[in-house]
């Protein structure tokens, strides 16, 4: 699993001990983009729809597109914007105005939200490459009981319907226990917001992290258990 590492993250000294790591530069706090890109491996770029759905300010994605242009480019990759916690339609509505064109399908990945229905998300995987498991609903909250339930429930289905398990990212589902879930690839402020009282260094703690991977496929189909500790899963 590829382990991107939210930001901002201060004193710039610290992130700049990260270099080599893969981080995740959010549209909603975009003040590490120009080092990120410098140092890092890769970049996710966030849409910032769960700042903008937490601080009830409504999002920009025509500047979210105008910030992605110039950057957007492999390794790095863009999140198309979403409706946190709304219906198909409102997810449609900007699935349909993404200018795909411009930055092209292979360096995007589109939002399936727990709450929405199974088909939805047969569909974004047959249509992107990458595709995002955004909480939502009674499954916000990552790590409790409900939330596991729904993504045992969402690789029971995805096997089932293809098979196997697409790639999926997790979204603040980075400090991943349990490593039940085969995700590729997950993100978390955990290190930017916890290593000042953690470890002190967030290169140790972010160290820490990248060194649990998940399991490489899914097996397990019974109801897991709850695996954040209360400092981590946002």
């Amino acid at each position: 699993m590829i382990h991107y590492h939210g930001t901002p993250i201060t004193p710039r000294a610290q992130l700049l001990q990260m270099a080599g790591r893969h981080f995740c530069v959010s549209y909603f706090k975009p003040q590490d983009l120009k080092t990120c890109l410098t140092i890092g491996q890769s970049v996710m770029l966030d849409n910032g729809a769960y700042s903008s759905y937490t601080k009830k300010v409504p999002m920009d994605a025509a500047g979210y597109y105008r910030w992605l242009e110039p950057v957007l480019a492999p390794p790095h990759w863009g999140v198309v914007p979403d409706a946190i916690g709304g219906s198909i339609e409102e997810q449609h509505y900007y699935l349909a105005r993404f200018p795909a064109h411009t930055f092209g399908y292979k360096n995007i990945s589109a939002v399936w939200h727990l709450h929405l229905p199974f088909s939805h998300l047969f569909f974004l995987v047959n249509a992107y490459p990458k595709v995002c498991l955004g909480s939502s609903g009674a499954y916000w909250k990552v790590g409790s009981a409900q939330w596991c339930a729904r993504m045992d429930e969402t690789f029971n289905a995805l096997v089932k319907h293809f098979g196997k398990v697409p790639y999926l990212h997790g979204m603040r589902m980075l400090g991943q226990h349990s490593g039940d879930w085969p995700l590729a690839s997950a993100d978390s402020t955990n290190v930017a917001r916890n290593f000042k009282r953690n470890t002190g260094n967030a290169e140790h703690m972010a160290a820490g992290i990248d060194a649990k991977q998940p399991a490489q496929n899914w097996t397990k189909k019974q109801l897991q258990k709850g695996f954040f500790d209360k400092k981590e899963g946002e």
